[in-house]
């Protein structure tokens, strides 16, 4: 499906500002049009932990998180306690502060704190090894779980009559800041909540069964037969997709279909389960129940994007796998050469042991860590919820961002834009006071944007009388003795009443005309307005070459004039929530990174295909819950400054790597005894400084990103 190109094409349609007010005829979208869609959808879901080899799905994630994140701290606080007599002991550390503390069997005691340490301390990791092994996909886990094994043992075995230095404080510090980088950033990145759950609450849990004798019982809507009967009154949630067999109202669709305007509904028209009944009774035909109910469809579509999660290795984790493979080749190097030049096996094992400790640095557990920590929370001060950090960090590739419109781009409420009196007898505000008291009577949308005219002015109206619905016409009532309406263009044809000149300025709005004894006095028009924060945004976007089209459900018109307005470089008007996925997956065959952005549950198939699928928090709780990045405030200037704030956080990321490998660049050759014939060899005590200087060099830079929020 192309985009239409705004600047290029111009196309001609009658004037369909008929709309017959309170019967307006929308672009209805059918239940049964929402085939079933496939998509698979990054690591989106959950904020990715794949730390201890556990990979989130289901229903149980979010405790499981919450789990694994009490676990972490519940270790850390533990092995913390624990490291303190043992740094206490270690003779690197009494040399350095220049005291003494030696006991008979001070070593025995080292072993036994170091082993529950290690290995309490020390499973996550250990775990992870075995993940990561398994999967074939070394990592952070392998290179932790390798630096603190050889540690240990080699330790031990000096402990127990080998020649050589026991290295247990360095392997229980280790432990700790692993431990403290882990908590860190798995409680900064947990927050989602269940996209699935979040579905499952939009059905109500019971059904007004109308049985063969007229009355109602309430069943559990699993009991739902097709060709059931059901009641569904003002106000409730419709239990099931069907078809409306008696009774008429509004009902508010946007939930699931992000369209704006509450749809009329009468005899024989289709409902959607989920969908939200207005202020009419209906009785409902039931047509689709459990497996074949568009939720349904949409539930599976969510939990098939959660199952194709894929195992997207995180940045830390790309510069761990280096660091592995560096640890390991460069130990078993230093074994080798000190080895061949003579040197005895115990003096060539403790170089080797030294590299393999030194080639985990302390940092690289908290530089990336610390950074996700502060700009999660910096963000999230700014309405900008990060949900999954690698989509984040991704934020700077993205070529294209697909807008829904409604809600997004506009208000999605309908507000008055103009209203005019034709007539010398009324004045402009008189016209709104007049139609205020007419529309007091009415729910429809229409009302409702009229109303809240009318309370913004701060107008008083009268009370009107006899007032009638007159299908596919508009509203009729008394005021002062004389008949008032509030009709649709068509009614003013179809009377030969001639349309006021000026009555249609834009294309995106409806307009009503107001009869007083069946004479035109003025006019309203209303729209769905575009806020204004949606020109900055696309400004600010478009300045970082991101190209910016919108997806729409509304009719051809509205998206050609919205997207005229904004200046937008393409638009799809007329799209059903499969389409949206479907553009997605056109444009990334381009080679394309997009970023969409919307708000119903209609959009959840699509945010979840979306390289980065930002949800507009004004939406439903599912959108949110599919999406990598949540915006609060439904603010579409935050998506430009979340690119722009993703952009400063990758590169605070690329800065603390830098800091924490550099250290390793540095010291590896070092340990491993390059400069020995000049006298120069790195003792772990010099290595350890070292290594503490990367670490706050690391945490100083994370604390810099603060300064580069300017939301």
């Amino acid at each position: 499906m192309e985009p239409h190109h705004s600047e290029h094409e111009k196309h001609q349609h009658s004037t369909s500002s008929e709309n017959t007010h309170h019967a307006h005829m929308h672009h209805h979208k059918k239940a049964d049009e929402h085939s079933e869609m496939n998509h698979d959808h990054g690591n989106h879901q959950h904020g990715e932990h794949n730390h201890a080899g556990h990979e989130g799905g289901g229903h149980d994630h979010h405790e499981h998180h919450a789990h694994m994140i009490e676990d972490f701290k519940k270790r850390f606080w533990i092995s913390m306690l624990i490291t303190l007599p043992i740094v206490v002991m270690a003779p690197m550390i009494q040399e350095l502060l220049n005291f003494e503390f030696r006991f008979n069997g001070d070593r025995y005691v080292q072993f036994a704190l170091s082993t529950i340490v290690f290995f309490y301390g020390g499973w996550p990791f250990l775990k992870g090894l075995k993940d990561e092994i398994k999967d074939k996909a070394p990592g952070m886990m392998t290179l932790i779980a390798l630096a603190i094994s050889v540690a240990y043992f080699y330790s031990s075995a000096v402990v127990f009559g080998l020649e050589g230095k026991i290295f247990f404080w360095e392997l229980v510090s280790l432990i700790d800041i692993m431990l403290l980088g882990h908590w860190i950033e798995m409680k900064s990145v947990m927050g989602a909540s269940n996209a699935l759950q979040e579905l499952a609450k939009l059905m109500p849990s019971e059904a007004h069964l109308v049985k063969d004798n007229g009355e109602t019982e309430d069943v559990n809507i699993k009991d739902l037969e097709e060709g059931d009967v059901i009641l569904v009154k003002p106000g409730e949630k419709i239990p099931a997709d069907g078809e409306v067999k008696e009774g008429k109202s509004h009902v508010n669709e946007s939930m699931l279909t992000g369209e704006s305007k509450p749809v009329a509904k009468k005899e024989g028209d289709e409902l959607i389960g989920g969908s939200v009944n207005d202020k009419g009774s209906l009785k409902v035909t039931v047509r689709h129940t459990g497996e074949d109910s568009y939720l349904n469809k949409v539930v599976k579509m969510v939990s098939e994007a959660q199952e194709a999660n894929s195992k997207t290795q995180n940045f830390a984790n790309k510069a761990a796998v280096w660091l592995f493979y560096v640890a390991l080749g460069s130990g078993i190097i230093t074994l080798i050469v000190w080895s061949a030049i003579g040197k005895e096996f115990e003096y060539s094992l403790e170089r080797m042991v030294t590299v393999m400790i030194i080639s985990c640095p302390h940092a690289l557990g908290l530089a990336i860590p610390l950074v996700v920590a502060i700009s999660t929370a910096v963000s999230a001060k700014k309405g900008l919820l990060i949900r999954n950090r690698t989509a984040f960090e991704n934020s700077r590739k993205i070529s294209t961002i697909i807008f829904d419109k409604t809600g997004t781009l506009t208000k999605g409420e309908f507000g008055v834009t103009r209203f005019e009196s034709v007539s010398e007898d009324y004045s402009k505000e008189e016209i709104l006071k007049i139609a205020a008291a007419l529309e007091a009577n009415s729910e429809h949308p229409i009302a409702t944007g009229i109303l809240k005219k009318v309370e913004e002015l701060e107008l008083k109206f009268e009370e009107s009388k006899d007032f009638e619905n007159i299908t596919g016409k508009g509203v009729e009532g008394k005021l002062n003795d004389k008949k008032v309406n509030i009709v649709s263009p068509g009614y003013l044809k179809e009377q030969n009443i001639d349309l006021p000149e000026g009555a249609f300025q834009d294309e995106v709005e409806t307009v009503v005309f107001l009869l007083v004894n069946d004479e035109l006095k003025g006019y309203i028009a209303l729209a769905d307005e575009i806020r204004e924060d949606a020109f900055e945004a696309v400004k600010t976007l478009k300045e970082q070459n991101i190209k910016v089209l919108m997806a729409t459900g509304d009719n051809e018109k509205t998206a050609k004039a919205v997207s005229d307005k904004l200046q937008l470089d393409g638009y799809y008007a007329e799209v059903l929530p499969e389409d949206k996925q479907q553009i997605i997956k056109d444009l990334q065959s381009k080679k394309e990174v997009v970023a969409m952005t919307g708000d119903g549950v209609n959009d959840a198939p699509a945010l979840a295909q979306a390289n980065i699928g930002i949800a507009v928090g004004s939406g439903t709780d599912v959108a949110a819950a599919t999406a990598d990045i949540v915006l609060v405030n439904s603010n579409p200037k935050d998506i430009a400054a979340l690119i722009l704030f993703g952009s400063a956080t990758y590169k605070k990321m690329v800065q603390n790597l830098f800091w924490s490998a550099g250290y390793n660049i540095i010291a590896i050759p070092l340990a491993a005894g390059v400069l020995a014939p000049i006298g120069i060899i790195l003792s772990p005590a010099v290595g350890a400084v070292l290594m503490s200087l990367s670490t706050v060099i690391v945490a100083v830079n994370a604390q810099l990103l603060k300064k580069q929020m300017k939301v």
